[in-house]
């Protein structure tokens, strides 16, 4: 009896280390922090609340956008604090800044402390939102090392959550349920802090490139099926609370359930360390093994520049031909080369630096077309489509919806299916044709431009479409430019060169909403001011400009935005012209990345 005791507490205590020290538990812990990540979705839903408290108009709203869009998109501080702190010491780092910048905003905005300047407000949401930057390095740098081989599922499942996480918090706000709409701000700001403190001893390296097994497929199967369903679930929810007047029980009830959906992952790691009989697990490379050089690099060197030259000498129309007799053309040209350089026929160019493909540094990248065109495209697609998260408040009430947060819900849930199915399809893409990834990005880009023009209609319904078609390409964008980045200029320096094109998204946020948004809505309130000649609006404008105090101006009508959308939708038209150019120009790369794997496949 005290053997079999014994041996019980023995299995118990193993299985439990196995527990704590899971891959898969690190997985489904980042996923849940990455729910909290994606607050800066919700300025749409506290930027009314804002713009009310503190008579802003919409010019200054758009310029807290622009600093919220800063903020997310600003990581290096994060990055390098990661280097040097323990990944819990950078999450808490990330939970401290979330909770001092919108709580500051709380109290300023419930009239605790004193009002401050506009500079400070957009520090203040700078600060509170450069959280989120923590909580996506430690959640991407720890998933990435535990689960090598499969970058690409996991890191389109995390940043789907990121941009759930404004359908997550808004659904949590409407069980609160609390007459003063700044509450949200408060939830904002002590909601995702008590999360990380939570978890940030889980979210870690555990060594899984150790912990491989073959039931890894069909674990992260459960885990899109499950994504789906969410997604499902909160688009059903929303739709019904708008629909129909729900009790405060109804909703309390539809809360509970979110929150059993967003446990059930937990049953991967819980099965594999204390259900399944435990076998010896399989080992992987952290990354791909270098490949081997000949004696004296000299084959090397040659195969490089005789693929340099390749590039110019190869018939444009063999990049049309199927994938096998693609190939069969390429080496046939290929050994010509090589025959006539070492005839001295041909002279082979040196270029300096490396080739696509291969690792670059920032600098490196920084004079490439490639780089810039990738940069472009991403500035007018994803930049066009913060516009519409950044103003959804101003567009939605505008068009005479009252409930703003549902449309805020919507471009979350939306954004979330977006990032998921653009790295599903665009891996399709490459993996079973070898076509450019950016062609995915286009097609995005395309599905955009229809969404503004829904919006710019004004139509009956179309504020639903448009969302829903911009947060779908918004979202995508988030899975298929880090991969394309990393297949055209290595992974050595991924995160510099990813840091520096997510400063795409507060540049084109700076422009679009802070230039041409806000001063398009302005104007049209300005102009429907004079029209109506309210009365205690004009004494009130008199007053407040005695005292220096801008009074907000309120438009209403398809026309506020009107022109705004029918803008951004000719950027996402040249943003898809620029990602068609890349895609013309990566073909080679492509092909010679991912030629052998789509031929097998197809045979």
């Amino acid at each position: 009896m005290k053997d079999t005791t014994t041996i019980m507490v023995g299995f118990w205590r193993e299985s439990l280390r196995s527990f704590v020290n899971n891959r898969w538990l690190v997985f489904v812990a980042a996923m849940w922090l990455q729910s909290c990540a994606g607050i800066g979705y919700l300025f749409g839903s506290i930027s009314p609340v804002i713009k009310s408290s503190l008579s802003y108009n919409q010019r200054q709203v758009a310029r807290l956008g622009v600093a919220k869009d800063l903020g997310d998109s600003v990581g290096f501080l994060a990055g390098s604090l990661c280097e040097v702190l323990p990944l819990w010491g950078a999450l808490l780092v990330g939970a401290i800044q979330n909770l001092i910048g919108y709580g500051w905003v709380w109290l300023v905005v419930t009239g605790r402390v004193p009002t401050l300047p506009l500079w400070a407000m957009c520090v203040l949401i700078f600060v509170g939102t450069n959280g989120e930057t923590y909580f996506n390095t430690v959640a991407l740098v720890s998933c990435v090392q535990n689960f090598p081989k499969s970058r690409g599922p996991v890191v389109g499942i995390l940043k789907g959550f990121a941009g759930l996480g404004g359908a997550i918090l808004t659904q949590i706000y409407a069980v609160i349920h609390s007459p003063d709409h700044a509450s949200l701000i408060f939830m904002v700001a002590v909601g995702p802090a008590m999360v990380v403190i939570a978890l940030m001893f889980l979210v870690r390296p555990v060594k899984g490139h150790k912990q491989v097994r073959p039931t890894d497929g069909v674990c992260f199967t459960y885990i899109y099926s499950v994504c789906i369903l969410l997604a499902a679930y909160l688009m059903g929810v929303m739709l019904v609370e708008d629909l129909v007047d729900l009790n405060h029980t109804v909703i309390t009830v539809f809360t509970v359930i979110l929150f059993i959906l967003l446990l059930i992952p937990i049953v991967i790691p819980v099965s594999l360390s204390f259900l399944i009989d435990p076998r010896p697990p399989e080992e992987e490379a952290l990354l791909p093994e270098p490949q081997k050089q000949e004696p004296g690099g000299l084959q090397r060197e040659s195969s490089e520049l005789i693929f340099s030259e390749l590039e110019d000498e190869k018939p444009r129309e063999v990049d049309l031909l199927p994938a096998l007799e693609r190939q069969k053309r390429i080496a046939q040209l290929q050994a010509r080369l090589f025959q006539a350089a070492a005839d001295g026929a041909v002279r082979v160019k040196r270029r300096k630096g490396p080739h696509r493909g291969e690792d670059f540094t920032l600098m490196q990248a920084l004079i490439k077309a490639d780089f810039w065109l990738m940069f472009f495209s991403l500035l007018l697609g994803s930049g066009s489509g913060l516009t519409v998260i950044d103003n959804l408040g101003q567009m939605s009430q505008s068009l005479g919806y009252d409930n703003t947060h549902i449309f805020v819900s919507m471009i979350s849930i939306w954004n979330f299916l977006g990032r998921i199915g653009g790295g599903y399809f665009s891996e399709l893409i490459v993996r079973d044709y070898a076509y450019p990834r950016p062609v995915a990005m286009a097609v995005a880009q395309f599905i955009m431009a229809i969404g503004h023009i829904f919006i710019a209609m004004g139509w009956p319904g179309a504020m639903y479409i448009g969302t829903l078609l911009i947060g779908l390409g918004y979202g995508a964008h988030w899975a298929i430019v880090p991969a394309a980045a990393s297949e055209l200029f290595g992974l050595k320096k991924f995160g510099a060169l990813y840091n520096f094109l997510t400063l795409a998204n507060p540049a084109g946020s700076l422009v679009f909403s802070g230039l041409i948004a806000s001063s398009i809505y302005d104007r049209e309130a300005e102009k429907q001011a004079h029209q109506h000649h309210y009365q205690p609006q004009n004494w009130g404008s008199i007053f407040s400009g005695m005292f220096g105090v801008d009074e907000p101006l309120k438009c209403e009508g398809a026309i506020c935005f009107f022109l705004t959308s029918v803008i951004m939708s000719g950027f996402c038209i040249i943003a898809v012209v620029l990602s068609m150019i890349l895609v013309y120009r990566t073909k080679i790369v492509y092909a010679n990345l991912y030629g052998k794997l789509s031929s097998t496949r197809l045979t």
